[in-house]
């Protein structure tokens, strides 16, 4: 059964002018089920007292997002009420007051989220489940405090635990500057920090998990993650704008994804104890220089994608690279090490500084889009196998080193010597490098050359490329 009552709230006159509560014309939209009142809506505004019953029914639940982007100011929930719904409240820009009364026993997902001018708010000793994102939002909230009677939460400066305060829950939106965690919390809950007022966090080494979407939307310029966190949750500091570096402890074993997707981090060092990059943890952000630590064996799609990276090291653990994992980067060279054994379409798709790509190994299957639109050629070694001429649309050239039996010729007179045969009067640019992954190249014969070139005292352990 659903029914509409009117004149059912109360609003006190806000001049001072009328001495007696005036009625607004309100409408409260509600079913009625095995004797039990559910609001399901609400038109009007101002300040709200939800009543404990009506038409001889009591009013026990309040459904999802029945009072949702109202224009209220204030709402008693009484104590017949036992479950807020999720958003049930959400998008309240109006609201300052909320005042929950003992009986309520659960507080919906995001029941609250976006409420811009709520400062505070108190939780009845009743409650014993609270939604993720339950505050998320709220701009303005400096306080959430606990009755000390609470068998399921408490509240440490304003800031929401679970009993045991081994669990930060919620942090207020409107608390801002630096906050260091407690030593001896051991998890930060889902959504713990989004969109809150924070510039700095430190988390102490107690913790060894940190829920998805943990910091997103926050002001963080800085953050400290202390040794003992195992895993940087799904989309954690996304689009945190203001924070340009972090450093990853080496007891992190995973990077989430969209973990870092945010557009002022500039540099990151991924440790060796981390194994799996996920798909677009650091998308889109301004990083220059990354460092991905010797353990790493899979990086994920889009992981580095639409990045400034110039450069990177890619460790000889990695197996995989994931789709468009480095796409419309700025990479300008990179070295695929021979552990690579499968590269994702468009990995590296539209890098237009991307000149050259170097292979240890031996070819990856190839779907033809691995290099698209990028001018690079793909270079391989002569002891390598399963190369073509081109290789993710990309051209290939042989790259060897010295010495190249192949080649012939160890020595020319008394001094040792390398000889690149090639065909008669075509002009060759000969390049030589000690340094693979990160040049620079020399250029040690340009001209037309006869039958071939000699190289008379090469380095040990060097490369070189015919152009």
């Amino acid at each position: 059964m659903k029914i509409q009552i009117q004149n059912l709230f109360l609003v006190l006159a806000g001049a001072g002018v009328l001495t007696m509560p005036v009625v607004v014309q309100a409408q409260l939209s509600f079913t009625t089920n095995s004797g039990a009142i559910t609001i399901t809506g609400y038109a009007g505004g101002g300040a709200v007292v939800i009543p404990a019953a009506t038409n001889g029914y009591p009013v026990t639940s309040i459904a999802y997002g029945a009072f949702q982007a109202s224009v209220l100011t204030s709402v008693t929930i009484p104590g017949s009420v036992t479950s807020i719904g999720d958003d049930a409240f959400y998008i309240c820009t109006n609201l300052t007051e909320v005042t929950i009364s003992n009986g309520v026993t659960s507080i919906g997902i995001s029941s609250f989220a976006n409420c811009s001018r709520l400062t505070g708010v108190a939780i009845p000793a009743s409650v014993t489940s609270i939604g993720v994102n339950v505050f998320a939002g709220c701009t303005s909230l400096t306080n959430i405090s606990v009755d000390a009677s609470s068998p399921a939460y408490s509240s440490l400066s304003g800031v929401l635990f679970d009993k045991a305060q081994a669990t930060l829950v919620q942090f207020p939106g409107g608390l801002g500057g630096s906050y260091t965690i407690p030593n001896g919390v051991t998890g930060i809950g889902y959504g713990a920090f989004v969109e809150t007022s924070l510039t700095s966090a430190t988390i102490p080494g107690s913790v060894t998990s940190i829920g998805d979407y943990a910091f997103q939307y926050s002001r963080l310029t800085s953050v400290t993650i202390s040794n003992g966190v195992t895993g940087i949750g799904f989309e954690m500091f996304y689009d945190c704008t203001s924070l340009t570096s972090v450093t990853i402890p080496n007891s992190v074993t995973n990077i989430g994804y969209e973990a870092f997707d945010l557009s002022g981090l500039t540099s990151v060092s991924i440790p060796g104890s981390v194994i799996s990059i996920g798909q677009s943890a650091f998308q889109s952000t301004a990083l220059t220089n990354v460092t991905i630590g010797n353990g790493v064996t899979s990086i994920g799609g889009l992981a580095f994608a639409g990045t400034s990276l110039t450069g990177v090291t890619i460790p000889a653990t990695v197996t995989s690279i994931g789709f468009g994992a480095f796409q419309y980067s700025g990479l300008t060279n990179v070295t695929i090490p021979a552990s690579v054994t499968s590269i994702g379409q468009a990995a590296f798709y539209d890098c237009t500084g991307l000149t050259s790509a170097y292979f240890n190994g031996n070819a990856p299957p190839d779907d033809g889009t691995a290099f698209l639109f990028t001018p690079a050629t793909v270079y391989y070694l002569s002891s390598t196998t399963g190369w073509g001429s081109t290789f993710g649309s990309r051209p290939t050239q042989l790259l060897t080193t010295t010495p190249p039996p192949a080649l012939g010729m160890s020595t020319y007179g008394s001094q040792p010597a390398v000889f690149f045969p090639t065909a008669t009067g075509t002009n060759f640019v000969l390049q030589i490098t000690t340094n693979l992954a990160n040049g620079p190249w020399v250029t040690v014969s340009n001209g037309v050359p006869i039958s071939g070139i000699i190289i008379t005292n090469p380095p040990a352990a060097a490369f070189f490329r015919l152009h």
